[in-house]
């Protein structure tokens, strides 16, 4: 894993972190929003532009950016912040066994390291495969 260097678009605008941001009720432009959060959590996880991508793309993407919605509303956060305090909230949690089991994440990885680093992987797989 390698600290971002690069923001890569989404290739989900209609679903997952962009397509979540964009229906949201607040006055937020998705294109920052998105590059703002792909940076913060590589910074975070230490992961590649491609897995955080990934990650923002997913099912997963969507449900941080309900959190960082919500942390705007209800906190009152502006979306730097917000995404700080999103990716503060999943790095405490962790990979518990059944999604060890299930996905290969190594258990007791901070949450959103492992997930991150788990759609670097398959994102890294999915290139290998296409060539």
């Amino acid at each position: 894993m390698t600290e971002t260097a690069t923001t890569l678009p989404t290739l989900n605008p209609e679903w997952g972190f962009f397509g979540t941001i964009s229906r949201s009720a607040l006055p937020i432009n998705p294109e920052a929003a998105f590059a703002e959060a792909a940076e913060q959590i590589g910074r975070a996880t230490g992961c590649s532009a491609e897995g955080c991508r990934t990650f923002l793309d997913s099912r997963d993407g969507r449900h941080f950016a309900d959190m960082v919605v919500d942390r705007m509303q209800t906190e009152g956060l502006r979306l730097q912040w917000a995404i700080q305090r999103a990716i503060q909230i999943h790095q405490g949690w962790t990979i518990d066994y059944a999604t060890s089991r299930e996905h290969g994440i190594p258990h007791g990885l901070p949450y959103l390291t492992g997930w991150v680093a788990h759609f670097e992987i398959m994102a890294a797989l999915a290139a290998d495969a296409s060539e």
